[in-house]
């Protein structure tokens, strides 16, 4: 069984309930709009980090992050990217079965076609009356399970 934690739209802030729902996860996969390299070393404390660039991550240290990346975990593949406006594959003709995305702030879980769309929410600063959350996959035996936890604001 793996673990992967799914933050996204931290804009430079870290919640220690975030990192307290992140410890004990095999790999986290953040959603982009980090807000700064340290927020990256602090979730790479707790494990592996994949992080995808946000459309307000700026400088040298953004530039080094691809705008979008896929993973295998397993039989499982996973697509990130920041906003779904931009998703720029075909899902289901790449083998995709989770597309992790941020950027809405509004997290929630969805199917189509067999692939999951997962987004996290915003573990950051809260946006209007949307709350603070990420989420998380467990990926078992080539299934997955997905999940989003709300964290007190």
């Amino acid at each position: 069984m793996l673990r992967i934690g799914l933050i996204s739209d931290t804009h430079g802030l870290l919640r220690p309930q975030a990192l307290d729902a992140l410890r004990g996860c095999d790999h986290i996969l953040h959603g982009g709009d980090i807000g700064g390299p340290q927020l990256l070393d602090a979730l790479a404390a707790l494990a592996p980090v994949t992080a995808v660039r946000g459309n307000t991550d700026e400088g040298p240290w953004a530039q080094a992050l691809d705008e979008a990346v896929t993973l295998r975990f397993g039989a499982v593949a996973v697509h990130v990217v920041h906003d779904l406006a931009t998703l720029a594959i075909d899902p289901v003709a790449q083998g995709v079965r989770v597309v992790v995305s941020g950027h809405s702030h509004r997290p929630g879980v969805r199917e189509s076609a067999g692939v999951l769309y997962v987004n996290p929410g915003s573990a950051g600063r809260r946006r209007f009356r949307l709350p603070v959350a990420l989420g998380e996959l467990v990926v078992e035996e080539g299934q997955v399970r997905p999940a989003i936890h709300l964290l007190e604001a």
